[in-house]
Parts: C-alpha cells; structure tokens; sequence
C-alpha cells in the first residue's frame, strides 16, 4: 500500500505517511467493496461531489483519476489527485455532514460508487477494510483541519498538564497530548 512520490499532489506532499493517509487497496480488497457499491463510468469534469453536498459519497478509483479541490476566490486549490485503487472520503462520511471539497473527475476511467449507508455496513463488516478506511479518514480530517480547510470551531486549551494548544474540540484529546 505504498504510494510513490512521483503521484503525490500537494496536501499528500505535505502529509509525514502519506501511505497511511492515501493508501492504495489491493486488488483482493477492491473486490470485497465492490460487491457493496455500483461499478460505473467516469468522463473527465464530471463532479462526483460538490462543496455542501450531503450526503457524501464514497467512491474508488478503478481506472483514471479524480481530483480533491478546494473553491476559493474564483479559483481552486488542489487538495489531492486519487489514481486507481485509491478513494475518496474523510470523516465527515461518517458523520453524515456537507462535504468540505469538491470532487471532479480528472481524468476518464471506472469507480466503484458507495452511498453513505452502503460505506457504513462495510466499516461494520469488515475489519480489515474498517481500519483502513478510519485511520484515513482520520489522518485527512486532521490534515484538512491543519490547512486551514476543516470547518471545525477552534479553541485555545491549556490545563496544568498540557502545553496550550490551538485545536477544534473534536480533536483535543489527540492533538494536545505531549
């Protein structure tokens, strides 16, 4: 599940395991997820996912490429480009809230479609498929959250025992340890 550098796009350029945060599947786990979902063309701009939207699905790349942006002024910025065996998706997935970016096909090729609740009976079905899905999701929200692209409320937390920090409620407990 090593991603090489020379596929890295700018927030998995900046990311310390990007093989844990934008793994590649193996073809043996594809084959467990399609079964879930819809196999189905993709042509280059087609958006899967707009900012807002809910709710977000969850797709795999089988073939051709899609590409994670982020609007802003006009213009967007490259998050993430998701090649074959890769897919898309962060936490708010699993919390049914509005997606933070959009996602718009790349290049032409086949993905593997997941509605949310389709996403959920895996997670819940499949431990190996569950741990990785989790800890990507995870890893991107943090991530996401540390570029300024989360839309978490921040404070500033300081106790007797910690260092203050700057973090979103969520995720106090992971990012103000040390």
């Amino acid at each position: 599940m090593d991603t090489p550098d020379s596929l890295l796009t700018p927030l998995a350029a900046t990311v310390s395991r990007p093989d844990r945060v934008f793994p590649t599947l193996t073809p043996a786990q594809i084959a467990r997820i399609a079964p879930h979902g819809r196999r189905r063309a993709i042509a280059p701009g087609e958006v899967l996912v707009e900012v807002g939207q809910r709710p977000v699905p969850f797709f795999v790349v089988l073939s051709g490429e899609v590409q994670v942006l982020r609007p802003a002024a006009g213009t967007e910025a490259l998050i993430v480009t998701h090649r074959a065996g890769q897919f898309t998706g962060e936490g708010t997935m699993l919390t049914g809230r509005r997606a933070l970016a959009r996602t718009r096909v790349s290049e032409a090729g086949e993905v593997v479609e997941l509605d949310r609740e389709q996403l959920l009976g895996l997670i819940q079905t499949d431990a190996e498929l569950s741990d990785i899905f989790m800890r990507a999701f995870i890893l991107r929200r943090i991530e996401l959250i540390a570029g300024g692209y989360g839309d978490v409320m921040s404070t500033w937390i300081a106790t007797p025992t910690r260092r203050p920090c700057s973090t979103s409620f969520m995720w106090a407990r992971l990012m103000c340890r040390s």
